[in-house]
């Protein structure tokens, strides 16, 4: 057993670790690696020659002496060929000679041919230690695992009894580790690189110098072992024989994604495609496995919920397990799969490609997936059913037809995956309504409009227990009655099976916290009117004076609100975001829509504006204040056959209003403010005020400025997915209260004011020589360090993110004219990212 705390301790206890789990890993030397083929020669030919000695001596027939040397080349040959490399090699076999060789073995999911077992057992699963891989430098990287001596996993470790952790690990990584002329390091020769710490973990699939982008791999915000390291689950689970061939078989998956964007050089509309290599984020394993093992051991007929937050990633999630149910065995004796079909209820466009890219690459057998959209009919999803496809994607609005159809089958098992995320994207639920009266009408009327995933639910409940459906649903939001139907019974209520919630999406920096900068128009009103703003007095009397005007009117008063939504976006949101930030504005009915866009048009028009606003909503209607009839196709005007997504990533669009449209599903990185108009509830509220809450290049916070709601309410919606007590909205309204902010860290004698001029100086004038920012933060780093302890560290930086939290809130509300304090946010916000780790925080 490895004993002390230095690094090369943390190495050997997760070598001798994996090492002594029976019939798994060994120790190989690193002189025994090819730096140039970027394999292990040995344990290549060790595995040929025990797995498949028939073809090893055909081939040794072939080559003679050479055939060793033969076998190897041909095989880094193969790796180097294909665009897809490593899994590419283990998806496929080498051809050589009139021999093809396999170079990996899965785990069988049955016993129809006890041969596999054998040749699963014979995989060679290598550590090696301190391996030297260049043949340019003497770097080496803490540990390399191989199958069959194909590199596959690298680790750099940090031990925090050393004073080091993940983050000096990731930086390892970023600044060392060039993969420029390194085979081992080359995108897509090894399938994961982990950073390492003792407390946490993280991760990358493709190293790219200072472009290179780590993701967490830990269990929970604060990962717990009451045992031993905080990261055990590493090498203890996920990196066991059994765990890691799994990963490589069912998960690891190259994808392909295409977006759409502004070119600023050719002034239009180009779409560009990258490729990313998918390694599934620990709670995307851990949920597609846990509701595995469920359906093991309790079989068909069970209701599992995913409560998976946005930023989670659930496409992928809901793929993987789509593939794994499609060819599931329940016990290792079964002659045939659980499941005759494998259902996929989404309203996800993009995820059909995406399940067929990603499934061909697990399994090229032809015609896996059948898609049945709103182009094909109900007979068509009915034909695919009593086919027996093997996975079957289809719509929300065809759920009725996949009861009815299943009813006729009552011999076969169906697992059926509903995908609730965006069951109110179309807004067609209220599209019939062609003719309201009037605002309140056309309100109450939509608001009365069934979302389709309540119509599913009450679907499933009609139908009763149906012992040969699986059901899985993913979503965000769960309703009650969704948790009360789906929901797993634990000690007496139900709740959902599996949780990655909002709270560490958050904190794991996959999506912002869009409550952090929400407020009420009442508070809103009041923070314009308390700061002190003399240099601008004129401007802010006339915004003071144009929201005292409104304060006292009706609901409805549609042009005042307009004016106060455009003074804002003008002075504030059309600035974020490098001058590229988009808002939305959320609408009670079709009619509100319409009127709002005649009278955004309006003033736009009058305050000459030089972009414009898109409306969005379903079918036709007639206003009977003008006696016309409107669509979005006609009030848009958009030139050819560009959507409205596309047309807002145009310059000359900056805002979209929205009626039942666009309040799920619709995510656009460069949103940033929402005004919202319309009474939300529960789910709908998360739904909707999360658009905003997708993460782009430049874009650190984001606004809401609601004119209905209750702030409480908003709060307590939110809460039920978050995880954690939001700040009451009367609290730090006043924009001096930055000041007090600022003498609580100024207290600390940290941070000198001319460092922070100095700072200053070089960020704004964005000098080439960035670097001199590095020491003067490095200084405050060493202070704080040295002069404070550990309890002082934690308040200092937590006061330093208050800080910054309620700057960034503010600015978006009113105009600083303190420059000071513009300096001091710049500061801030670059040092808490460069302050060493303290156990009690988390970083910004």
């Amino acid at each position: 057993m490895a004993t002390g705390t230095s690094e090369i301790h943390f190495e050997a206890h997760i070598e001798n670790y994996l090492v002594n789990q029976v019939g798994e890993y060994h120790v190989v030397s690193p002189t025994e690696y090819d730096k140039e083929l970027c394999v292990i020669p040995s344990e290549i030919i060790a595995f040929v020659k025990e797995s498949q000695p028939e073809k090893y001596k055909a081939l040794q027939e072939q080559y003679g002496a050479g055939v060793n040397s033969q076998i190897v080349n041909n095989v880094a040959r193969n790796l180097n060929k294909h665009e897809n490399k490593t899994l590419h090699l283990f998806h496929h076999k080498v051809k050589d000679r009139g021999q093809a060789l396999d170079m990996i073995y899965y785990k069988p999911a049955n016993n129809k041919t006890p041969e596999h077992e054998v040749w699963y057992n014979k995989n060679r699963l290598a550590i090696v230690r301190q391996l030297r891989y260049s043949t340019k430098n003497s770097n080496s990287i803490d540990i390399v695992l191989f199958i069959n001596g194909i590199p596959v996993v690298t680790m750099e470790l940090k031990n925090a009894l050393t004073g080091q952790n993940h983050h000096n690990a990731i930086k390892q990584y970023v600044k060392d580790r060039n993969p420029k002329g390194e085979p081992l390091l080359e995108f897509k020769r090894c399938l994961v690189h982990f950073a390492v710490g003792t407390e946490k973990v993280f991760m990358t699939t493709e190293l790219k110098g200072k472009s290179t982008f780590f993701l967490p791999f830990n269990k929970h915000l604060v990962n717990e072992n009451p045992y031993g390291f905080a990261t055990a689950y590493l090498w203890e689970d996920v990196l066991r024989k059994d765990s890691l061939l799994d990963l490589i078989q069912n998960f690891i998956s190259v994808q392909t994604d295409k977006d759409t964007y502004y070119d600023e050089r050719t002034k239009s509309l180009k779409e560009k495609t990258s490729t990313k290599l998918l390694f599934p984020r620990f709670h995307q394993r851990r949920v597609v496995n846990r509701m595995l093992e469920a359906v093991k051991s309790e079989g068909v007929g069970g209701k599992y919920l995913a409560q998976h937050s946005a930023g989670s990633g659930k496409s992928n999630s809901i793929t993987w397990l789509a593939y794994r149910l499609s060819g599931f065995y329940q016990n290792y004796t079964d002659s045939k799969a659980l499941f005759g079909s494998t259902i996929i209820v989404t309203d996800r466009r993009v995820l059909d490609k995406q399940i067929q890219e990603n499934i061909r690459q697990l399994d090229d057998t032809p015609g896996v997936v059948a898609y049945i959209d709103e182009r094909k009919t109900s007979q068509d999803l009915k034909n695919a059913i009593l086919e027996g496809k093997r996975i079957i994607v289809t719509t929300l609005q065809k759920f009725p037809v996949i009861s009815e159809a299943i009813a006729k089958l009552p011999n076969k098992n169906y697992a059926v995956i509903i995908d609730e995320a965006h069951s109110s994207q179309s807004g067609d639920a209220a599209g019939h309504l062609r003719k309201a009266l009037s605002l309140e009408l056309a309100e109450e009327l939509e608001a009365g409009q069934k979302e389709l995933s309540d119509i599913i639910e009450e679907e499933i409940k009609s139908k009763g227990v149906q012992k040969n459906i699986s059901f899985f649903a993913f979503t965000a939001t769960p309703k009650p009655k969704t948790i009360e139907l789906f929901g797993t019974l634990r000690g007496g209520n139900k709740e959902p099976f599996d949780i990655y919630s909002m709270e560490q999406a958050i904190k794991e920096d996959f999506i912002l916290d869009v409550l952090e900068n929400y407020t009420s128009f009442k508070r809103y009103y009041k923070i314009v009117k308390r700061s002190d703003i003399p240099d601008k007095e004129y401007e802010k009397k006339k915004t003071v004076r144009l929201l005292g005007s409104y304060v006292d009117l009706q609901d409805h008063a549609i042009e005042k609100k307009t004016r106060i939504m455009l003074e804002h976006f003008v002075a504030q949101t059309q600035n974020e975001i490098q001058g590229k930030a988009r808002a939305m504005l959320v609408t009670r009915s079709r009619l509100h829509a319409v009127r709002f866009k005649r009278k955004f048009d309006d003033i736009m028009r009058e305050m000459k504006l030089p972009y414009f606003a898109l409306v969005a909503f379903s079918g036709t209607l007639t206003d009977e204040e003008t006696g016309e009839d409107y669509t979005e196709v006609s009030m848009n005007n958009l030139a050819g056959r560009i959507s409205i997504p596309q047309a807002l990533k145009l310059p000359q669009y900056r805002i979209l209003i929205v009626a039942e449209k666009f309040q799920t599903g619709f995510d656009e990185p460069m949103l940033h403010t929402m005004f919202v108009d319309k009474k939300l509830g529960g789910t709908s509220t998360v739904q909707t005020l999360s658009r905003l809450n997708r993460k782009t290049y430049g874009k650190d916070s984001t606004m809401v400025l609601d004119f209905v709601n209750d702030p409480e309410m908003v709060r307590d919606d939110f809460q039920q997915f978050y995880g954690k007590n939001y700040m009451d909205e009367e609290h730090q309204t006043d924009p001096n209260s930055l000041y007090d902010v600022q003498a609580k860290i100024d207290a600390y004698s940290l941070i000198y004011p001319n460092e922070v001029e100095s700072f200053a100086d070089l960020f704004f004038r964005k000098a080439e020589n960035l670097e001199k920012l590095q020491p003067i933060l490095g200084e405050v780093c060493r202070r704080y360090v040295e002069e404070l302890d550990e309890e002082q560290q934690t308040v200092f930086k937590g006061d330093a993110k208050s800080f910054i939290k309620l700057y960034r809130f503010l600015r978006g509300i009113i105009t600083f004219v303190d420059v000071e304090l513009e300096k001091y946010y710049v500061f801030l916000s670059a040092l808490v990212k460069k302050l060493p780790y303290v156990k009690s925080t988390l970083p910004l």
